[in-house]
C-alpha cells in the first residue's frame, strides 16, 4: 500500500532542514524515474508533487464509487526495458500477462477487423478485406521492427548536444568522446540498414502516414486502423507530412522481447496484451497508477523523499543565473544543488522562472512552441458491456471484440481526416475518432460485479471551440452525448448503459493534470520538435540556460508517452555533472 507524505508543517520542516542534492518538480512517472536513479547513485533527493497523489498523467482515481479510472494515460507500451530492469519494477508490483486479440474495428456494413499477436488470426482477418494486404502485413511489421531497432540507441541516450558552459578539460574531452561514440554507432546502424532501408526510413519520417499506408495496403479499414497511431494526441491529420514518425513513435515499446508494447495498467499486477500495433497491451490490477506506484516505491527504497500537496510556485535563482532551490506555494524555501523539472517546458520557463532571466532567443522559442491539443478523455462507468451489431461471435459476456483497443469512427483515413478538419475549423468533430478500451474485462477489481470501466480517447476537440465553451456544462454534455450516440451506431443501447462519466477536455487536462494546452506529449511531436530540437534547438540534452536547472519530463528528448526515458536520461546527465 502506498503511503504518501503530505506537505504538512512537520514535512515542511524536514524539507527545509537541509540542502538537498536534487529536487524534482512533479511526481509524474518521469520525475519519479529521475528521482529513483538519482537516489540509487547516492544523492539526497526530494520529489515535490502539486496534487494529492503521485503519477502525473499516469494515475488511478475512484471518481465514481466503486469504479477506478486510469484518468488520463490509459495505455502503457513505451516504458523502457532497461528501466524496468534497473528499478526492479517487477519486484515492486509489475507482473505481466499477454492477452489476445489486441484490436477490434467494427464497420457499419456488418464486417469487422480483429488483429492481435497471432499471425494466423491476422492473415485470416485481413484477408476478409484483401488477400494482397494479408500478404503485405507481416512485411510491414518487419520493417517497423527494423526501424525501431535503429531508433533504440537514440531513445536511450542524451542527444549529442554542442558543449555548453565552462567546464574542465577532462569534462570537455569526455563530452567529445561521447559525441564521437554516439555518431559512430549511428553510422554503424545506418550501414547495417543499407541504402534502401535508409531511404524507406526517411520516407516514413518525412511522409504523411496516409502515403506510407497507401503504399503498403489497399484495404481502407486496415489503413484507418493503423493510421490512428499517427494522429493519437496530435492536432494533425494522417495526411500531414511527418505524421509517419508519430506512427513509429507509438510502436517503439519493448517488454520481454515483444516490440511496441501498449498497456492499460490496472494496480500492482500488470496484464499483458497486444494492440493492433501488434504491440502487447498491459492491463494491471488497479489502473494506470500502478506504474507510477511501482516507480515511486523503487525511488523511496533507494532513499528518495516523495511529498504530495507540495506545489512549487517559483525557482530561486541567484544573480549569476544559478538555480539554488524552489519556493513552495505556501512560501517555504527549499534549497538544493540542482533542480529537475518534470513540469511542461512552458510551465517551467514561463511560470516558474522570473521574467528577464532567460536569454531572449531561448525564451521566445519556448513561448512559441506548439502546445496545441485536440484530445479529450472520457472515463465511463457502465452497467453492461457494449454489444456490437457486427459481431455475432456468441460470447454472452466479454468476447475477443472487448479485449483490445476498439476503434470507433475509423473505417477510412478520409473519415479520420474529416474529423480533423472540423477541429481545424474550430469545431469539435461531428463524428469523433474514438479509441475505446474496457480494462475491467480482465481486471475485476476496478468495477463492481457485472459492471465495467470504459476509457474513451476522443479526437478531435479544439482547446477553444468556436461554437461554445468547455466551461459550459450543457456544451460539455452535448459533446459527450455525441460520442455516446456515435458508439450507439456500432453498439445499439450503449448510451443507456452509462451510469456516469468523467470528461477531461484540453483545458481540463491543463488545469487538473498540468499539461500545457492539454497536450499529452508536453509539446508537439513534429519533426521540428524532436531529438536535437526538443525542446529548443541548442538545449536538447536536459540542461538549460540556468545553471543547476534540468528538464526531465516529456517535453525533453525523446518525447511523450509513459516511457521513462526523459527521466532516466536526465538523471544520468545530472549525476555526470555533479561528479564532474
Amino acid at each position: 500500500m502506498w503511503r504518501r507524505s503530505y506537505c504538512t508543517s512537520s514535512t515542511t520542516v524536514a524539507l527545509k532542514s537541509k540542502k538537498w542534492d536534487a529536487l524534482v518538480i512533479g511526481g509524474g512517472h518521469n520525475g519519479l524515474t529521475a528521482a529513483a536513479y538519482l537516489a540509487k547513485s547516492g544523492l539526497s533527493v526530494a520529489v515535490l508533487e502539486r496534487r494529492h497523489l503521485i503519477g502525473g498523467a499516469a494515475v488511478t482515481e475512484e471518481l465514481i464509487p466503486g469504479f477506478k479510472f486510469s484518468r488520463c494515460s490509459y495505455l502503457q507500451s513505451l516504458l523502457r526495458p532497461s528501466i524496468i530492469r534497473d528499478l526492479e519494477l517487477h519486484r515492486h508490483g509489475m507482473k505481466l500477462l499477454k492477452r489476445s486479440p489486441s484490436s477490434f474495428t467494427p464497420c457499419l456494413d456488418g464486417r469487422y477487423l480483429l488483429l492481435g499477436p497471432d499471425p494466423e488470426l491476422n492473415r485470416s482477418e485481413i484477408s476478409k478485406f484483401s488477400e494482397r494486404d494479408a500478404d503485405a502485413y507481416p512485411r510491414y511489421e518487419s520493417q517497423l521492427e527494423q526501424f525501431c531497432k535503429f531508433m533504440d540507441p537514440l531513445i536511450d541516450s542524451s542527444p549529442p548536444e554542442a558543449h555548453q558552459g565552462v567546464s574542465s578539460f577532462n569534462s570537455r574531452l569526455k563530452h567529445k568522446l561521447q559525441k564521437s561514440e554516439f555518431w559512430a554507432h549511428c553510422l554503424h546502424q545506418s550501414v547495417s540498414m543499407g541504402q534502401q532501408g535508409l531511404v524507406d526510413f526517411m520516407d516514413l519520417l518525412l511522409s504523411p502516414a496516409s502515403k506510407v499506408l497507401n503504399n503498403w495496403f489497399e484495404s481502407e479499414v486496415l489503413k484507418a486502423t493503423l493510421a490512428t497511431d499517427a494522429v493519437i494526441g496530435t492536432t494533425a491529420s494522417a495526411h500531414t507530412p511527418g505524421s509517419g514518425y508519430v506512427l513509429l513513435h507509438h510502436v517503439m515499446g519493448e517488454t520481454d522481447g515483444d516490440r511496441g508494447i501498449w498497456s492499460s495498467i490496472l494496480n500492482s499486477l500488470l496484464y499483458h496484451t497486444q494492440t493492433h500495433r501488434q504491440a502487447h497491451i498491459y492491463v494491471g490490477l488497479g489502473g494506470m497508477g500502478s506504474v507510477s506506484l511501482a516507480i515511486g516505491k523503487a525511488a523511496k527504497e533507494a532513499g528518495a523523499t516523495i511529498v504530495t500537496d507540495a506545489e512549487v510556485s517559483k525557482l530561486m535563482i541567484e544573480d549569476s543565473g544559478t538555480v539554488t532551490g524552489v519556493t513552495l506555494a505556501d512560501g517555504t524555501n527549499i534549497y538544493s544543488k540542482v533542480v529537475l523539472s518534470n513540469a511542461t517546458v512552458h510551465k517551467t520557463f514561463m511560470e516558474l522562472v522570473p521574467e528577464n532571466v532567460l536569454p531572449e532567443d531561448f525564451s521566445r522559442a519556448v513561448k512559441h512552441s506548439d502546445y496545441s491539443s485536440a484530445t479529450t478523455k472520457i472515463n465511463l462507468a457502465v452497467d453492461k458491456l457494449p454489444q456490437f451489431r457486427c459481431c455475432n461471435i456468441g460470447y454472452p459476456e466479454a468476447g475477443p471484440q472487448h479485449m483490445g483497443t476498439i476503434h470507433i469512427g475509423s473505417e477510412s483515413i478520409e473519415e479520420i481526416d474529416s474529423a480533423c478538419q472540423d477541429a481545424r475549423n474550430g469545431l469539435p468533430s461531428r463524428r469523433p475518432v474514438i479509441e475505446m478500451t474496457i480494462p475491467s474485462v480482465l481486471d475485476k477489481t476496478i468495477s463492481p460485479p457485472g459492471k465495467h470501466v470504459i476509457n474513451l480517447f476522443v479526437q478531435f476537440t479544439p482547446y477553444k471551440p468556436n461554437d461554445g465553451s468547455w466551461e459550459d456544462t450543457a456544451y460539455r454534455e452535448s459533446f459527450a452525448k455525441r460520442c455516446f450516440n456515435l458508439i450507439d451506431e456500432y453498439a445499439p443501447g450503449f448510451s443507456s448503459s452509462v451510469i456516469g462519466y468523467d470528461m477531461l477536455t484540453p483545458p481540463d487536462l491543463e488545469r487538473i493534470i498540468g499539461l500545457t494546452g492539454g497536450n499529452i506529449f508536453h509539446g508537439a511531436m513534429g519533426l521540428d520538435s524532436l531529438f536535437l530540437m526538443r525542446p529548443v534547438k541548442g538545449w536538447s540534452n536536459y540542461r538549460t540556460p540556468l545553471r543547476g536547472l534540468y528538464l526531465c519530463g516529456s517535453g525533453a528528448h525523446p518525447g511523450g508517452g509513459v516511457m521513462g526515458a526523459p527521466g532516466r536520461n536526465a538523471a544520468r546527465v545530472v549525476i555526470d555533472d555533479i561528479r564532474g
